[in-house]
Parts: structure tokens; sequence; C-alpha cells
């Protein structure tokens, strides 16, 4: 069951030769709405000398090291310390791996595998008794000293699974690069410096080269909501193939449809919707399948959001495959069989219902998959945005069915590679496009 407030959703595939597993973490924090240190913060962030335009920040596959993520690359730190981070829309939380190394750091850390917080002249912990450190979940107990003058602010982000992220929440200055073709300095962005880092889902397989995970969700405390209100408060990505070897590199965007390449391309659109049980989330709602042109008899009711909150659909750049419910997954999967004309792998291939060996097919013809979304828009990926080669000759539909226990269906990462997305939060809708997704 999904706690009151998630706050992530986080399924990565790991690319081995011979197989694919997935992990599942659910967050178990509970979150109060407080507009007041949320305020605070988007207050704080404001010191941004640059008042228009975009910021932009390279992205780039992750599948190389063995990752089914996408990862972003923040500067952080003064001078400028650079980090790779998951780029995740299902969590708010941005925090990074940290080290209290002074000296010879080297010989206990590579160059750029964890943030160095005793090099850096701009940074500090936040005080336990400022506003803004009741915006994060804290360990309990919690050893806050209001008397002492340098009691820092601790968090600790649980899962499910046993993972964990725990550190002190920060403040630091970033570096980012602008529509100025220029660098600017972000004082006081917020974020996790996280010191005990633990369980599969944060340093395990999925997790290879990655330094942290940059939340972009709708909280206050993410990296989308700290630079947004300042850029026109929306931003956009375009996922590119894993399978491109090197990996191609396209950019996360946070800034004004003016001045962002969305603006000259044809975008389709729907209404984000929003879940107050689950704020963190960006939903969309979904109409109706298609397998090639056959629409799926499929109630609509099971992508809706039942009384309790759960249910309804999100798209989540920090999971890798697509989860849909379950009555749902049975009819995608019968309608796929029946059109497809390729014998099964000799063997059963872990974590995947629906595999075809295609050792012998040159090109395999494979059944066109789309979604219909609210407001008339249609979703239509391309056939390796749902099937993957989890080796040699085989291929197996990258689309589970989402359990009671995950209670929420998610568009996941690979479903959005070669699209540029664009979450405009103030208009709450999302755009798609294939067209801009070359120039991302």
């Amino acid at each position: 069951m999904i706690p009151s407030f998630p706050s992530s959703l986080f399924i990565t595939l790991c690319f081995l030769s011979a197989s694919a597993n997935g992990y599942l973490k659910l967050p178990l924090l509970h979150k109060t709405p407080l507009p007041s240190p949320a305020h605070t913060l988007l207050s704080d962030i404001h010191r941004l000398k640059t008042r228009h335009g975009f910021v932009n920040s390279p992205v780039v596959s992750g599948a190389p090291s063995g990752s089914g993520q996408y990862f972003v690359q923040l500067r952080l730190g003064s001078p400028p310390q650079s980090l790779l981070l998951v780029a995740d829309t299902g969590s708010d939380l941005l925090w990074v791996t940290c080290s209290a190394c002074r000296h010879n750091c080297s010989s206990f850390h590579s160059p750029g595998s964890t943030f160095l917080a005793r090099h850096s002249s701009s940074f500090s912990p936040h005080h336990c008794f400022d506003s803004a450190c009741s915006l994060v979940p804290h360990p309990i107990p919690n050893p806050c000293n209001r008397t002492r003058l340098h009691s820092p602010c601790r968090y600790q982000y649980s899962y499910s699974d046993g993972s964990m992220s725990s550190g002190f929440f920060s403040k630091d200055t970033a570096t980012l690069n602008t529509s100025s073709d220029r660098e600017d300095k972000l004082e006081k962005l917020s974020f996790g410096c996280g010191f005990q880092i633990s369980g599969p889902s944060v340093s395990g397989p999925s997790f290879n080269g990655a330094h942290g995970v940059m939340g972009l969700g709708r909280g206050a405390i993410s990296f989308a909501s700290q630079l947004g209100r300042r850029f026109g408060n929306k931003f956009s990505y375009c996922l590119k193939d894993y399978t491109l070897s090197p990996p191609p590199t396209s950019y996360l965007i946070i800034g004004d449809e003016q001045n962002t390449i969305s603006s000259n391309r044809k975008m389709s659109f729907t209404p984000l919707l929003t879940n107050p049980l689950s704020p963190t989330f960006y939903y969309i709602e979904i109409k109706s399948v298609k397998i090639n042109s056959a629409k799926l008899r499929i109630d609509p009711s099971v992508w809706s959001v039942d009384e309790l909150g759960n249910g309804g659909t999100i798209v989540d750049s920090g999971t890798t495959l697509t989860f849909v419910p379950e009555a749902a997954y049975v009819k995608i999967v019968t309608a796929i069989k029946r059109r497809v004309k390729l014998p099964s792998p000799g063997k059963l291939t872990p974590g995947f219902d629906l595999c075809f060996n295609v050792t012998r097919v040159a090109r395999p013809k494979l059944p066109r998959l789309s979604l219909e979304l609210s407001g008339g828009s249609v979703l239509k990926p391309p056939p390796r945005n749902y099937f993957i080669d989890t080796e040699e000759g085989i291929k197996c539909l990258a689309v589970q069915p989402a359990g009671k226990e995950m209670g929420i269906s998610v568009i996941g990462n690979l479903m959005q590679q070669g699209f540029l997305l664009e979450f405009d939060r103030d208009r709450s809708r999302l755009g798609f496009s294939r067209r801009g997704c070359a120039f991302a």
C-alpha cells in the first residue's frame, strides 16, 4: 500500500546481458503542506541574477553503467563540483551523496563520485529550527537541539524496501547554464547532503553511475519548484534512445515557453491532474488503449483514482518500465499475442511475461500501441519504447501489471524515449512531441 503522501516511486531496470530486474521503492514519508516555509524557500532561491530565459542541464542515459535511469548534470558548490543525479519527476527531494573529507580526498573518493561539502566555501546546513527544515522528513527521534546555534537540520528519506538516504538538509550555490550562453550562480539551493546511503534502490546496480537524485516533483523542495517560478514554472526534457553508443546527450530545460525549444515544435497536450493524497506526482488520464487500430475493451474505471487516493496514472522519469492495472495488462498482452507470429524463447525470461525470439528476423514487425489521453491527445510511441532486448535475439514487453501493493499506473522512462515532454505547471498540462526531441 502506498502511504498517505508518497514522494517517490522508482522502478529501475538493470540492463544486463542476460536478464533484467525491476526494483520498486515506495516511500515511507508523511508530508504536511506548509505554505510559509515553502514561501521562505522560494524567496531564498530568487537570488539568481538572470530574470528571463531558461536554464539547461545535460541529460544522458545511464545504460552504459548498467542503470535503467537517466542522469542529469548538476554543478554544486564554490568552486563548482560536477555530479550526475537521477532525473526523477516522481519525487521532490534533491539529494546528493556527501563526504566530510577535508584533506587527501582523492585517496578515498574518485573525482566527481561524491560532493565534498568541506571543499565548498558556500555550503551550510539549514538550522533545525529554520522554517525550511519542516519541509523534509526527519529521523525519529529527531536530534534537534533548538538551543544550540549550530544544530543542523537532519533529514531521513526512507523507502519500503529498506533503502534510505539521510544526512543534513543544506543549502549551497549551484552554477547553471542559461539562455544567454553564460553561467550564472544560484545561491542557497536547498538539497539533502546524504552521508548515509543504503539499500538496493539507491546503492545497488540500478543506481550505478549516479551520485544522488534530482527531484522534479510538484513539492516546494524540488529542483523544478525552486527554479520554476523564476523561469516560468515549467520544464521540459527529452530522453534519448538508451541503446545508442555512445549515449547521446539531451537537456533538461527549466524555462519559459517563449524561450525554450518547444515553442516552435507542434505539441499535443493533455491536462495534468492532481491527487491530494499524492501531491508530488504528475497525473494524467488514460481514456483508452489501442493495439494497431483496434480499441481494447477495458473498463474506463480501471484508470481512475479511487476515494482512498489509489489508482490513476503518473508520468515518472525515475521509473524504467511502464505499469498498468492488471485488468488492462491482460487485455494488452492478449491483443499482442494475437498479432505477433513469432516464436517464444526456449526459456523463460525472469521478470517478463511476454517475450519473442527474433533471432532469425532482421526487422521484426511488432504491433503499435497507442494511448488516448484526456483532452483528445494520443500518445503513439514506437515499438522500441515498449519492447526491449533482454538478451541477444530476445525481445520482451516492457509493460508490467501494477499490483495492489503498488496502487498506481506509471508511464516510465522507456515509454517516454524520443519525445520532448513539457511539464507546464501553471497551465496544469503536459505537452509532448516527437518532432522536438532531435533539438533537445
